[in-house]
């Protein structure tokens, strides 16, 4: 059996249902499909306990799919990002820098909301939307391309022609591969644990980096839960730390997360169970290839620092949205593909450079380079430009 759309999406995950409700909002027949059943509930198992922060741009976009209706009520809002370094002899904060959206605009820097609520969030609104489909259990098997048209081999045995066909499969994407884009990886040694905790000192919407070694530990606003204040934390630490943490009994981790945070929340008690994740940067050679656009971290994966990972999923996102609805006529045509290529693949290079810059910055052990980076912080924040053009930068509203 064989169907005619405009687009397929391969991956449903937080990028590729988001680029489903976009290009479904915009009028394009689409279909996306994913080989695993997502997890909408917050206790499931699989659930995907990471949050994700849409700064401005990000929640524009989202905003004009109508999604973000359904998603500002769970929402938190991140007004000031505080920098904490803790990478003295004992491990207690030494310097704290803020820096506050207020310097820069009326809305916060963004809005921070669990993985697994999305999923729930975005999937409602592709049932509202009669032009584009969603397939759980489904993979895109192969893919074949011509001039004009993809056609994507589906593991429930159809067969999808498509004027346009989006990677949003990960960062082992299969269509990647089929396509013959290679990739650079780079490897750090690191692992992440996900998690969220309560505490009782409010965060007052203040998204919290403390960094010591090993990579930061991170504090994001999350609304209250049982009545408490809480946050999503991100911990990254050298890989077998990392495995020694995720073993320990609850009240030992408790015990060991609390002195990692400096207690700058009072103490934190875990609300949530842990996860972990490999932390690497990878970045593919071409964002574009014959009817194929690679979006998210088909494209570019980034340590989760200074929440850009998806901000620039969905960077690329408006992007390949503005270039469609400008001409649909051209839709997925080598010069629509050349162009979105053109647009973002230099700045995702920059932005993934800058991004390990700043974790090796904050992976150092040694104690005269963790002085050194913490001078070097200090500096930034003491000169007003440097101070805004980074926020700027890191908001996405500076190339």
């Amino acid at each position: 059996m064989q169907t005619d759309l405009d687009i397929v999406i391969s991956g449903g995950g937080i990028a590729g249902l988001a680029a489903a409700c976009v290009f479904g909002q915009a009028g394009f027949s689409v279909l996306c499909v994913d080989p695993a059943p997502p997890v909408t509930t917050r206790d499931g198992a699989g659930s995907d306990l990471r949050t994700t922060a849409f700064l401005q741009p990000a929640q524009a976009l989202l905003d004009r799919a109508g999604v973000w209706d359904r998603l500002a009520p769970h929402a938190a809002a991140l007004q000031i990002m505080r920098i904490v370094d803790a990478g003295g002899v004992d491990p207690r904060p030494r310097l704290t820098r803020e820096f506050n959206a207020a310097d820069l605009s009326d809305l916060p820097f963004g809005w921070n909301l669990p993985n697994w609520l999305l999923r729930r969030e975005f999937l409602a609104r592709i049932d509202e939307l009669p032009n584009v489909e969603f397939r759980a259990g489904t993979a895109a098997k192969g893919l074949f391309t011509r001039t004009d048209e993809a056609r994507v081999s589906l593991s429930d045995g159809e067969t999808a022609r498509a004027r346009l066909v989006i990677a949003a499969d990960g960062r082992n994407s299969r269509l990647r591969e089929a396509a013959g884009i290679p990739v650079k990886t780079t490897r750090y040694g690191q692992k992440a644990l996900a998690f969220a905790v309560t505490h009782p000192i409010p965060h007052n919407n203040v998204s919290t980096e403390i960094h010591r070694s090993g990579g930061p530990f991170t504090l994001v606003p999350l609304p209250d839960h049982d009545g408490h204040p809480s946050s999503a934390v991100v911990w990254m630490e050298d890989g077998p730390e990392v495995m020694r943490l995720a073993a320990l009994s609850e009240p030992e981790f408790q015990e060991e997360m609390n002195r990692r945070s400096c207690e700058l929340f009072g103490p934190l008690t875990l609300a949530s169970r842990r996860t972990t994740w490999p932390i690497i940067s990878q970045v593919a050679e071409r964002m574009s290839g014959e009817r194929l656009a690679l979006i998210a971290e088909a494209a570019h994966v980034v340590p989760p620092i200074g929440a850009q990972g998806l901000n620039m999923s969905l960077g690329d996102l408006r992007v390949l949205h503005d270039l469609a609805v400008s001409a649909p006529d051209t839709l997925g045509s080598r010069m629509m593909l050349d162009q979105f290529h053109a647009a973002r693949h230099k700045e995702v290079r920059a932005r993934v450079a800058g991004i390990d810059m700043l974790n090796r910055a904050s992976q150092m052990h040694s104690q005269p380079l963790r002085d050194l980076r913490a001078a070097g912080l200090s500096a930034i924040y003491g000169m007003a430009p440097v101070r805004k053009m980074m926020m700027q930068m890191g908001l996405g509203t500076r190339g």
